[in-house]
């Protein structure tokens, strides 16, 4: 049989269905695949909030979005070209993200009169036969029959023989898009390498769903996306909280310091403690505890000990790590308190994005308690910015404040690896003996950065006390007096202002250093903003694009960068924190875009903000 092979450019996929049925393993192993063909690609996975919600229900629903191109891209897409549904309940919830003639592959087992009723359906309403999907090209797959059929002669029971119907859909779509399958075949052999029945069972099912699109007559043209043009080097997709991971253990490397991670499970942080933890031939040492407050607390230890202390949590644990981060400030020790943002407030939208911590990483302590803050901006970006935030951490002896978000740190890219000559690199100076001339140890003795020395307990003649009450200016001793207390938060400031003459001067992204607008952002707006601007300036606009990295402090040249513009325009997931701190800062009307639903801002939003504002 015959068949036409389209080349096409961009295609936007999202899978659906129920957290049961393996779409983000499914959404991941085609990831991989696509990766290894040199295609850019960007994914959201798009978790439930329920750990176990009920079966076929609208909170239930587990998608994975994965956009991949012959162009470099930045976002996951705002639209899908195809949605894959594996339920009535994964129809309903992502239907209105589809584009119009889009395909929409449903696995009618799904759509039975019990589904469409967990799914709010009403009574004898089928969306797959009353017409309402005739604007996509809709693909009917009794999925779950074909699984079963394939698996006839398997000893499974039919709950095990189900599990392997997401093979059946990767099956195909690779036959849809002209893939290879060794590098799912090679991940089965690993993962199931102990339950042989199981394995063959998920072999037989991918290889079903390859020769159902083979030899059914009803498809009659195949997909291929070319290679993307990139910079030479080595590539492999990661993860933002795979890519943070590698990041620390560089700085440890680079740095010569043990790293220890103190950290409590939380969403959607937790990846980093396990990530961490499978990496003990570096010395990362990495510890569960049993509460917010003694992961922080033992983090400090670590670092009063010598080593990196590093903490990891989410917005709640953040606030239950307040009083602890109070204490890091008064001490200036190195510690690295890492914040995946996740919707709130309290526990909030444990699975969902936002970037409304930022208030609380610039105030939320009690006094006066200045803390660098540093941002990434995507997965790949995690790396080298939280290798920057160590190296603020030991260089200028402050805990510093890291901030990713639930988009980052589950989202997906390509990232050309570095190799370890390119890193630049990290000193780290204890101090081992008196100065000369000194004839006590003096532990709050400042560089001219004013950095207190680091000393390591235990080493002769440098014994020192540390608490959270107020010290004395150069001797550390506890200390009430008003005079002194006003110099040391002054000093305790500076330090941290200080900073911004060891940081890069802010650059553009893209666009005119002078124009119309400039839209400034932070974290994971970046691939939005870039993929938006760029479409204004291929307009002709005179529209630019910065990021920013550090936040606190700013750049130096940022205020004078920012009254080059017209107008600026800061897009947030949140109500509006960073334009207060702007607004403040460089008294620069700037005007926010801001939008709180769980969900990124799209490229098609911001565009038409632009546009009114031009």
């Amino acid at each position: 049989m015959s068949r036409k092979q389209e080349i096409l450019q961009d295609v936007v996929i999202k899978f659906a269905g129920d957290s049961g049925d393996g779409m983000q393993l499914t959404g991941s192993q085609f990831t991989t695949n696509t990766a290894l063909l040199g295609i850019d690609l960007a994914t959201f996975p798009d978790f439930p909030a329920e750990i176990r919600a009920p079966q076929g229900t609208l909170p239930g629903v587990s998608g994975f979005q994965l956009r991949f191109s012959s162009y470099r891209v930045f976002t996951p897409g705002d639209s899908c070209d195809v949605l894959v549904a594996m339920n009535a309940a994964a129809l309903k919830v992502n239907l209105k993200s589809l584009k119009k003639g889009g395909k929409i592959i449903a696995n009618t087992d799904g759509f039975d009169a019990k589904n469409l009723r967990l799914a709010n359906y009403p009574e004898g309403v089928n969306p797959l036969d009353d017409g309402s999907l005739s604007n996509y090209e809709l693909i009917r797959m009794d999925v779950t029959k074909m699984t079963r059929e394939s698996l006839k002669d398997a000893t499974l029971g039919m709950k095990e023989k189900d599990r392997a119907k997401n093979m059946f859909v990767l099956g195909f779509l690779y036959w849809m898009y002209g893939r290879d399958m060794a590098n799912t075949l090679n991940f089965l052999k690993e993962k199931f390498a102990k339950k042989p029945d199981i394995l063959d069972s998920n072999i037989k099912v991918l290889q079903a769903g390859y020769n159902y699109g083979d030899t059914t007559e009803t498809f009659h043209t195949t997909y291929s996306v070319e290679r993307a043009k990139m910079e030479p080097g080595s590539y492999r997709s990661i993860m933002g909280n795979q890519s943070l991971s590698l990041g620390l253990i560089a700085a440890s490397q680079k740095s010569g310091l043990p790293l220890f991670l103190g950290s409590y499970p939380i969403t959607p942080a937790s990846d980093i403690l396990h990530d961490l933890s499978k990496y003990k031939n570096f010395g990362v040492r990495t510890f569960q505890a049993e509460d917010e407050i003694a992961a922080i607390t033992s983090a400090i230890g670590a670092s009063y000990g010598g080593s990196m202390g590093v903490t990891t949590s989410s917005g709640p644990g953040i606030a239950l790590k307040g009083e602890a981060m109070g204490l890091a400030v008064m001490l200036e020790i190195p510690l690295l308190i890492i914040n995946i943002q996740r919707g709130g407030p309290s526990t909030g939208l444990p699975t969902k994005t936002e970037q409304s911590d930022l208030m609380q990483a610039y105030y939320g302590r009690n006094g006066e308690c200045p803390m660098p803050i540093v941002a990434a901006s995507t997965p790949a970006d995690c790396f080298s910015a939280v290798y920057e935030a160590v190296r603020i951490a030991v260089q200028h002896m402050t805990p510093v404040m890291f901030l990713s978000d639930g988009y980052i740190a589950n989202g997906a890219e390509p990232w050309r690896y570095p190799q370890t000559k390119e890193l630049p690199a990290i000193d780290v100076k204890f101090k081992t003996e008196l100065s000369e001339g000194e004839e006590k140890y003096l532990p709050y003795q400042r560089d001219e950065k004013l950095a207190r020395p680091w000393a390591v307990p235990g080493t002769a003649g440098l014994e020192h006390r540390i608490g959270g009450l107020e010290k004395q200016n150069v001797t550390g001793n506890v200390n009430y007096e008003p005079e002194n207390h006003q110099l040391m938060v002054n000093i305790r400031q500076e330090k941290v202002d200080r900073i911004a003459d060891h940081i890069p001067a802010q650059q553009l992204d893209s666009g005119p250093a002078t124009g119309k607008i400039l839209v400034l952002g932070w974290g994971s707006t970046y691939g939005a903003i870039k993929s938006a601007v760029s479409v204004l300036q291929q307009q002709g606009q005179a529209v630019s694009h910065a990021h920013l990295r550090y936040i606190r402090p700013f750049p130096k040249n940022l205020g004078s960068l920012l009254r080059n513009f017209e107008q600026v325009l800061i897009p947030e997931i949140n109500s509006g924190q960073l334009i207060k701190i702007i607004r403040d800062v460089y008294l620069v009307d700037a005007k926010g875009y801001n939008k709180v639903m769980g969900v990124p801002i799209t490229k098609t939003e911001l565009v038409e903000q632009l546009q009114r504002m031009l």
